[in-house]
């Protein structure tokens, strides 16, 4: 008996913990409960003492039931609210161009959430890889109170997501609201946007780009949702889904005959400019300012930034940028970015994949069977529309859009890239060897360890260096040489959560830490409010320096960087001499 009972409930424990990380509905737990007081009742009256092949098989039957109720209980598709009440106040009706809106009040009354605004025609069936068209107006008013969709991209069992918040983002919650699965389609290209709450005028508008390798990524993640900035420093903000992947990026000759403007490859960042241009003709409804907008992103998402910075077509859409943790600035960008005849490549080679001999027939194929490619198409080009020559070559001829940079890197950048690719004293030198090749004799003697912490620690540095704190490097330089004026960090504040590896920086930007958790103190809370205030004073002026904040100095020849952590203040840039070894082999012109 003690032994039926210590299984027993040892599996309905596990049984439940999986209900729960896959985000199966509330049924699943009163059905799981229903079958193991079916299996007491069964001990009881049947097995206890009964013959061993009946223990068996009511042990297989046990299992058998939790298979059917995870299957029958699965948690529908649907998509997210973008309120957390069972009841939400609505806000008064706006009228747009398209139409007329209405979206929810949410943060305690402070912030007026309009979700899923449509700023472009579904890009689907004949619009799959043309450039963005103007959405259909709408009759009567659009209840703006979900979140579109994702744009189509490659996804997980829940229980990957959730095991991925325990085990990286030390942040799961146990809850029934989120028994559901957020829907993923190419009809994704719509926007958000918080504002104050009440009326407004000529405020200033954030627009912000959301990263995942150009491949993955949504508009209403918690950590850069725009509810926090807009209370705290009386701004609005707004975010965009935009085509990723294939869907995105893919390059091709026919693709290129076909447009008016000769372009091809860079589908998503005309999503993003068809959002500025939205912003332009409609943020005045909300009381923004549509000739004050700060272009923001991290990571893929300021690889975006970067080129919407020297993009003809974007210029006048936005006045200054802040870019976390991503450029294409420097001479070769090391991720997100390809030259023109490589991404034709690259399509030509998908082609031959799917066996396709047109583009008609690639768009005949589903959008769940195209996803696949999204790992090998995922990279901005010079296209000769969108982009007409490297962001390197744009900044050296004097060409680009910004008035004003806030840029930088977080202090362990590569922590998520290397979880599988740690290195010792036995492979540190391979390590270097197979990327630096004839510089890697430079590189052994300014990081020489002489233990495996050592090493591993080097080449994190290293790693992180090479993919996110140089292109930054070199934006700084360029920004200088054209007299923009430029503010760079290093975030480096530890917490319980993700600290200063790659993202780790954008709920402390967007003022989205929550207030009960206990991963973050006091010092968090304090840093966060700092770094709005500079973001509120850049976004009105230009500088985000001002009364009361650590004054953050701009550095001319890139040798101190402002150290963003428990003390705020201008600190040494420590990569100097590694980034000399990079100029050299990228042939940076000095």
């Amino acid at each position: 008996m003690i032994g039926f009972g210590i299984t027993l409930g040892l599996l309905a424990l596990l049984m439940l913990a999986v209900l729960e990380l896959n985000q199966n509905t509330a049924i699943g737990f009163i059905l799981l409960a229903l079958a193991t007081a079916g299996m007491v009742l069964l001990f009881f009256r049947v097995l206890n003492g009964g013959k061993w092949y009946w223990k068996i098989l009511a042990w297989v039957g046990y299992l058998a039931s939790f298979v059917g109720i995870l299957i029958l209980t699965w948690p529908p598709v649907k998509n997210v609210p973008a309120y957390d009440t069972a009841a939400p106040v609505r806000t008064g009706v706006v009228t747009l161009a398209d139409g007329d809106v209405r979206g929810v009040v949410i943060q305690n009354g402070t912030v007026e959430l309009y979700a899923g605004i449509p700023y472009a025609a579904p890009p689907v069936g004949e619009l799959r890889w043309k450039e963005p068209q103007d959405p259909d107006p709408w009759e009567g008013v659009l209840e703006a109170d979900h979140f579109a969709p994702m744009f189509s991209q490659p996804t997980h069992l829940p229980i990957y997501n959730s095991l991925s918040r325990i085990l990286g983002y030390h942040d799961y919650r146990i809850s029934l609201k989120d028994n559901y699965i957020p829907p993923v389609s190419e009809d994704a290209l719509y926007l958000n946007v918080w504002k104050p709450a009440g009326e407004g005028k000529d405020l200033p508008v954030l627009v912000y780009i959301h990263g995942g390798s150009l491949q993955s990524g949504q508009p209403w993640y918690e950590d850069y949702a725009g509810k926090g900035i807009a209370a705290a420093e009386n701004m609005i903000v707004v975010n965009m889904g935009y085509r990723l992947g294939v869907f995105g990026f893919y390059a091709d000759e026919e693709l290129a005959a076909e447009s008016p403007n000769g372009t091809t490859g860079n589908y998503g960042l005309l999503d993003q400019i068809k959002a500025l241009e939205w912003v332009r003709n409609n943020i005045a409804a909300f009381g923004g300012d549509p000739n004050n907008v700060t272009l923001s992103g991290e990571s893929a998402g300021s690889v975006c930034v970067s080129a919407l910075c020297t993009s003809p077509i974007a210029k006048g859409l936005f006045r200054r940028v802040i870019l976390e943790s991503s450029t294409v600035t420097s001479v070769e960008p090391p991720h997100s970015f390809r030259l023109y005849a490589e991404a034709l490549a690259s399509g030509r080679e998908l082609k031959e994949r799917f066996s396709a001999s047109s583009v008609q027939e690639l768009r005949a194929i589903s959008a769940e069977t195209l996803t696949v490619e999204a790992f090998t198409q995922h990279h901005v080009t010079v296209d000769g529309y969108v982009l007409t020559e490297t962001p390197y070559e744009s900044y050296r001829n004097g060409r680009f859009n910004e008035e004003a940079i806030l840029h930088g890197y977080n202090s362990e950048e590569s922590g998520p890239f290397i979880i599988l690719g740690h290195a010792n004293l036995k492979n540190y030198e391979e390590k270097v060897r197979g990327y630096f090749g004839e510089y890697a004799d430079e590189v052994l003697r300014l990081y020489a360890p002489t233990t495996d912490s050592e090493a591993d620690a080097y080449w994190a540095a290293i790693y992180g260096a090479i993919f996110f704190n140089y292109p930054h490097y070199c934006l700084n330089r360029l920004a200088t040489e054209n007299g923009i004026p430029v503010y760079e960090y290093c975030f480096s504040k530890r917490n319980g959560r993700l600290g200063p590896w790659h993202s780790g920086e954008m709920m402390y930007f967007y003022g989205n830490i929550p207030e009960q958790s206990a991963i973050f103190d006091d010092g968090d809370r304090a840093l966060s409010r700092t770094v709005m205030a500079y973001i509120r004073n850049f976004a009105r002026s230009n500088d985000p320096n001002g009364s009361g904040l650590p004054v953050w100095e701009q550095s001319p020849d890139s040798t101190q960087v402002l150290s963003l952590d428990e003390r705020v203040g201008m600190t040494d840039e420590l990569f100097l001499a590694f980034y000399d070894i990079l100029d050299r082999m990228q042939g940076w012109e000095q």
